[in-house]
């Protein structure tokens, strides 16, 4: 990247990470900054596989971001990071992480469409997280495009302080140029290079007006100037205009709109002026906070601190871990503490990357963004520092909610398969790999059906395993509604010492207390010893269970009378008669199947509200309650069996256009219905047939 080598000052450097929904054109407008800049020799686009940034086989194929991409930008004697996110909500935590390493959000909208879902939440994700917002109003060229609509559609969604500073020269078909409202001139993007002309007299009047308004949001950032405001002098300078534009940004008192076309590159250079000029610095937005809840300013000065925001498996250079410089300098060579594990890690290169392409830097300085190889336990979420005192707190949550099960088409690949997961995993905080025993399944948890299906087809190609995902086991569990008595015989004679034990229990109903097992034995029926075999056996035949094969719970069981032999009695034979006794028992006992429970806390648009309700009766579950959430959001509280709700995050997207979020707690088992039960109770009874007893 030739000058990109030297470190940039921490004033020098512009941090943005562009978001919004898929298609608007963010990898576009990175696309077209690099190409101004001079930085790339044509237009990178998307639709032809031909991106700079979208380089990824998966991107290529499916057309848009999937993981972020950082396109480092140098012009006018700056340095600007580009962050090209994606807008699928399967890729929303590493949206999210991008978004924490940046001082401003540049939301990408398209002027037809409109702002989506998506971009609503990640709206919201912005104000919490306290960035500076921008937005860019793309495709203005587009047959539909209308200005005036986007602006009040973004005024109605985002509130008044959105404020234009660029109004296109004409629209559609007839769209040619863009007037820079802050510096009141008529900028055109022909063949390269830009040409800057007086306003055309027809706008004069429709720029003056955006100046006004532009006046009016502005001066609130100055206390000087809302008193010449309040004074009834209403025009301000160019220099206090322009003194107090970057102030309100960075006060987040103004957000400014752009217009343009990605595509032919127009409106994109007075963009690229304003992000110098106006955008906030990394010292100038503010500050970090660490996990002791203090916070400290992003300076050039102080120790070596970093934190991982994104980490990322290459096939080819191992881990990638994505940095923040927060303070100090980072140089090759440092060793640096990892403030969660407490050990070193030796930093060996430091990267600039564009797309999959990496430049050596020799220094990175605060408030810049690199990329280091090979850390060996460095996770997303993580800081380094010199001392290991210093731990960033992440500005954001985000917990996967979509479960599958997993396995591999070749049982000899099941390590394998598992090594590659555990490494996703560690990289991507988004993905959870457990083993569940009782289910004797491999569970992935994800954000959603695209994560995982981009998943499984970069592990073909990367390690040549092939996974298949099937049905995620519920764990229903199994009770008894009645109190009875059975007995329990074994005898076996084979020649040798024979086998002999018999006992007789009582099963009783104990809701919520789990197991509990009592020994009433007298006058030495069942000497003492053999008693813990009758427990454990008993414990054995609960364990296999009795209707389907599930786990039985919350059962009071007494050994009341028995019989033994002086020689063929032992352990063995005592446990079996157990086993025997306790299955003749639950045959009396009335046997239920249970269905583990699901407490969901849904947050919907309103307009969404009354669908998922529905839905939500559809699925067998109750409405427990609602809270006010966000301003136009509900929260609805329900109560529906787990098993209606394990794949809920596909569903909840498509009735909200993916707007909506959940929380699910299992909590607490009920009697399934009598049509759940003979559909598992008869699955058991095949699955025993074919000789494949669980």
């Amino acid at each position: 990247m030739g000058d990109c080598m030297a470190a940039p000052e921490t004033g020098h450097v512009r941090n943005i990470a562009l978001v919004g929904q898929d298609g608007a054109g963010k990898t576009s407008f990175a696309e077209a900054m690099l190409h101004i800049s001079g930085r790339t020799p044509r237009m990178g686009t998307t639709h032809d596989g031909k991106s700079y940034l979208d380089y990824d086989e998966e991107e290529i194929r499916r057309k848009f971001t999937l993981s972020t991409s950082i396109a480092p930008i140098l012009y006018k004697d700056f340095k600007i990071n580009l962050l090209d996110t994606s807008g699928q909500a399967d890729f929303m935590g590493d949206t999210l992480a991008s978004m924490q390493a940046v001082e401003m959000a540049m939301f990408v909208i398209d002027a037809v469409e409109g702002p989506a879902p998506m971009t609503d939440r990640l709206w919201r994700e912005a104000e919490k997280m306290r960035l500076c917002r921008s937005v860019f109003i793309n495709h203005i060229d587009r047959e539909g495009a209308d200005f005036d609509t986007s602006m009040a559609i973004l005024h109605a969604r985002y509130g008044t302080r959105l404020g234009a500073v660029a109004i296109p020269i004409g629209v559609g078909s007839d769209f040619k140029g863009v007037i820079d409202v802050l510096r009141m001139k008529a900028r055109y993007f022909e063949n390269g290079a830009e040409r800057i002309e007086e306003i055309p007299e027809e706008y004069v009047a429709r720029a003056e007006n955006a100046r006004d308004h532009l006046c009016d949001l502005v001066a609130e950032a100055d206390d000087d100037l809302m008193m010449k405001y309040l004074e009834g002098d209403d025009r301000l300078t160019q220099e206090e205009l322009e003194d107090a534009f970057g102030k309100a940004i960075a006060q987040e008192l103004f957000i400014p709109v752009f217009v343009g076309s990605t595509i032919i590159e127009q409106g994109i250079s007075n963009i690229m002026d304003d992000i110098c000029s106006y955008f906030p610095s990394p010292t100038a937005y503010g500050s970090f906070y660490t996990a002791d809840g203090e916070s400290h300013p992003v300076t050039a000065d102080g120790e070596p601190t970093a934190f991982v925001f994104k980490t990322q498996a290459d096939p080819f250079v191992g881990r990638l871990s994505f940095l923040k410089v927060a303070t100090g300098r980072l140089e090759p060579g440092m060793e640096l503490v990892n403030a969660r594990t407490g050990k070193k890690d030796h930093l060996g290169h430091l990267y600039v990357m564009m797309g999959k392409e990496s430049t050596d830097v020799k220094a990175a300085k605060a408030g810049d963004i690199i990329v280091v190889p090979k850390l060996s336990d460095a996770r997303t979420g993580d800081t380094l520092s010199e001392s290991g005192n210093v731990a960033i707190e992440p500005r954001f949550q985000v917990t996967p909610q979509y479960p599958v099960a997993i396995e591999a088409v070749n049982k000899n690949e099941e390590d394998k398969l598992g090594a590659f997961l555990t490494r996703q995993a560690d990289a991507d905080p988004t993905i959870r790999i457990e083993r569940n025993e009782e289910t004797r399944q491999t569970i992935l948890t994800a954000m959603g059906e695209m994560q995982v299906d981009t998943l499984l087809r970069r592990m073909k190609e990367q390690s040549g395993i092939e996974a298949k995902l099937v049905p995620v086991r519920i764990p229903y569990r199994e009770t008894i509604r009645k109190t009875a008595e059975a007995q329990g015989r074994h005898k076996k004679q084979t020649g040798g010492a024979g086998q002999f034990g018999d006992c007789w229990l009582r099963i009783e109903p104990n809701p919520g207390k789990g197991y509990e097992f009592e020994d009433e034995i007298v006058g030495g029926k069942i000497p003492r010893n053999y008693i813990p075999a009758v427990d454990k056996g008993v414990q054995e035949a609960m364990a296999e269970g009795f209707l389907a094969g599930y786990p039985m719970v919350d059962i009071k069981c007494a050994v009341f009378d028995g019989s033994y032999h002086p020689v063929d009695s032992n352990d063995m034979a005592f446990k079996t008669a157990a086993r025997i006794a306790f299955r003749a028992a639950c045959e009396k006992a009335d046997p239920v199947l249970l269905e583990p429970m699901a407490d969901l806390a849904i947050t919907v648009e309103e307009e969404y509200a009354g669908t998922v309700m529905g839905d939500i009766s559809m699925r067998r579950g109750r409405i427990v309650g609602t809270d006010a959430g966000e301003p136009g959001q509900t929260v609805i509280l329900v109560r529906v069996p787990y098993a209606e709700v394990v794949t809920y995050t596909k569903d909840l997207r498509a009735m909200t256009r993916g707007s909506g979020s959940y929380r699910v707690t299992l909590n607490g088992c009920q009697e399934a219905p009598r049509e759940v039960t003979q559909k598992l109770v008869e699955e058991y009874r095949q699955k025993r047939e074919a000789g494949n007893k669980k």
